[in-house]
């Protein structure tokens, strides 16, 4: 068992800010500790797939404290990034614990914070929680999903376009994700479909800071009424890249509303207004670019999801307990956003233990 002042449970974008901002405050080891569940520095970066470049990446931003690498746009992000990150936890001596998986967070008699791990436990007057949300890859589940005789994998498992090679490709879902899914498979395929359930909102011109803020003003004014957070990407609509474009003009971007059920041959529509008549689509793959939930299981013991199924917020801070922070969720899960968060948690966190 270890006592520390703050305990920070992952080490993406959201958890190294946080920790970069606690070491001008605190000792690591003795002040604070940093502990991630996945086997090497990146975060979900070093998860991502091969064929994900500089070129293609929706973004990526700088840690606090140091500037961002620029490689060749075609060199693949996975490997820089993790190297980046690595880098910055050795320059900084954050002195990250790893792999350490984290089971539970539980309230104790005397107000501190009990983190138990597989690999002993620590006790903490503060926690920071950036698991953001790689490991939770969301499954929507329609009828009939079980008989597919063909293959369904999640964007999680998404390797490359290589695989597909003469299949009948279906891409499920609206984001910036499965747009890339479509255009890297479609040369490949023998035939690729997309559907998605609402319309999606193409975004024209430049995003400017103005259009930002009101796009986070959205996100957080649900997490601050404890409703499950929606992503930033769905309040900005998906930028008309000159890619995005020759991709709409070519025809593989044509969007079709999200099919009823799932037979083991395809996907079928039932009679409805979109095709009266129904229709069939012919599927051997089945790719769910659905997203992800936040990874806050472990926190489960401290009861802090509400009845609309959030966490109710007020900035970082988990309204109805001001020891637990939240970076990554909700309105700061963006690169960009974690920074802003990491340090604004830092500063509460500080004034919560008279730091």
């Amino acid at each position: 068992m270890r006592e520390v002042e703050v305990v920070v449970i992952g080490a993406g974008q959201a958890g190294l800010s946080s920790a970069y901002f606690l070491r001008r405050h605190f000792e690591p080891e003795t002040g604070f500790a940093v502990l991630d569940h996945a086997p090497h520095a990146g975060g979900a970066w070093q998860f991502r797939w091969p064929t994900l470049t500089f070129a293609t990446v929706n973004g990526v931003y700088q840690l606090p404290g140091t500037t961002v690498p620029t490689p060749d746009p075609s060199t693949p992000v996975a490997g820089v990034i993790a190297e980046y990150f690595a880098d910055y936890e050795r320059e900084f001596d954050l002195r990250v614990r790893r792999p350490v998986s984290v089971r539970s967070v539980r309230s104790l008699p005397d107000k501190r914070l009990e983190v138990a791990t597989d690999r002993g436990t620590w006790i903490a007057k503060a926690l920071i929680n950036a698991t953001g949300t790689w490991e939770r890859p969301f499954w929507p589940r329609y009828r009939g999903q079980e008989s597919f005789a063909g293959r369904q994998l999640h964007t999680a498992q998404y390797r490359g376009p290589g695989e597909f090679a003469g299949e009948r490709v279906l891409v499920v879902g609206g984001g910036i994700s499965a747009i890339q899914h479509l255009m890297e498979i479609h040369p490949h395929a023998a035939s690729t479909a997309w559907f998605t359930r609402r319309e999606p909102q193409w975004r024209s011109g430049d995003f400017n800071p103005d259009r930002g803020r009101e796009a986070v003003a959205m996100v957080e004014e649900r997490v601050r009424m404890g409703l499950r957070p929606q992503s930033v990407i769905s309040v900005t609509g998906v930028p008309l890249t000159p890619q995005v474009r020759a991709a709409r003009e070519a025809g593989v971007l044509d969007r079709a509303p999200i099919f009823d059920r799932i037979e083991p041959g395809g996907v079928v529509h039932d009679p409805g207004p979109a095709f009266p008549g129904g229709r069939f689509t012919p599927a051997d793959v089945i790719l769910w670019a659905t997203g992800f939930r936040a990874a806050l299981d472990h926190l489960a013991p401290l009861g802090l999801r509400g009845p609309g199924g959030g966490i109710a917020m007020d900035g970082t801070r988990v309204a109805a307990d001001p020891r637990v922070h939240l970076v990554g969720y909700g309105p700061s899960a963006s690169t960009v956003g974690a920074n802003r968060a990491g340090r604004a948690a830092v500063r509460e966190i500080r004034d919560l233990i008279g730091a």
